[in-house]
């Protein structure tokens, strides 16, 4: 459903971490977020979500949220944080638990989410047995099975080698062909950012701004056919010549902090 952040500032004391975000995300669209260390990506997600409350402005969606949705607002992070004593099916079932839900459409919802993740196999499996990729998947299984209106992820596959990176760009793309919630995805890899994302939002150093938002034509189903590679080459760069010069100035503060 669409989403509208309207005016969003936020401090963190006497530090100021946002500063006038606003931006219309449109039903079923994912839009992603970029920029350097410290520019507020997460403080913007949080706030979307519910978890922090902005120090000015408002997000808001567009009429109630799809009938079947347990939670308009629903996250998925790079730790996967899995119960490791619980199978996967117990692990995406507990996003369920505490719900007025009946055992049969409990047992639906879950069968439904393994599926949509490709983990229908594996559900009597434990996390141990899992791979990283696996396990994330269980991570995206577990949201997925509330329904949510808005899926947020902040660097979902950040923790993961590049060939399970690729597998998994793979596997949501094939996810997000089906499932209809709008997405927004906070990302550092300017790759991921370009083969996931309807568009890509890029947040100046903090206080975060918004710098530019940048749209990808090409339908992210068909961007990996080679005869759009070119395309995802010129977009990288363009989102690496955006960011580059207050990438280095932060990374130079974080180094100087570290000291």
């Amino acid at each position: 459903m669409p989403l509208h952040i309207e005016k969003v500032s936020h401090r963190y004391g006497s530090v100021e971490a946002l500063d006038g975000i606003e931006l219309d995300i449109t039903d079923g669209e994912t839009v992603a977020l970029i920029g350097p260390s410290g520019c507020g990506k997460s403080t913007l997600l949080g706030i979307i979500g519910g978890l922090l409350q902005p120090t000015a402005g408002r997000v808001a969606l567009s009429g109630p949220p799809p009938q079947d949705s347990l939670n308009p607002f629903t996250y998925v992070f790079q730790d996967f944080a899995l119960l490791p004593w619980r199978s996967v099916a117990d692990n995406v079932s507990l996003a369920l638990e505490h719900r007025s839900l009946g055992a049969a459409e409990r047992r639906e919802r879950v069968a439904a989410a393994l599926a949509l993740t490709g983990l229908g196999d594996f559900a009597g499996a434990y996390p141990k047995q899992l791979s990283g990729g696996m396990r994330q998947r269980v991570g995206l299984a577990r949201a997925l099975v509330v329904r949510p209106a808005v899926l947020l992820l902040d660097e979902p596959l950040s923790a993961l080698d590049a060939q399970t990176r690729e597998l998994l760009m793979e596997d949501l793309l094939a996810i997000w062909a089906r499932d209809k919630s709008t997405r927004v995805y906070v990302t550092h890899n300017l790759e991921e950012a370009a083969r996931l994302a309807d568009r890509v939002v890029v947040l100046s150093r903090r206080p975060g701004r918004i710098r530019e938002v940048i749209g990808i034509d090409v339908p992210v189903a068909e961007r990996a056919k080679p005869e759009h590679s070119r395309l995802l080459i010129d977009v990288h760069k363009r989102l690496w010549s955006l960011i580059r010069d207050e990438a280095a100035t932060a990374d130079r503060e974080m180094q100087a902090v570290d000291r």
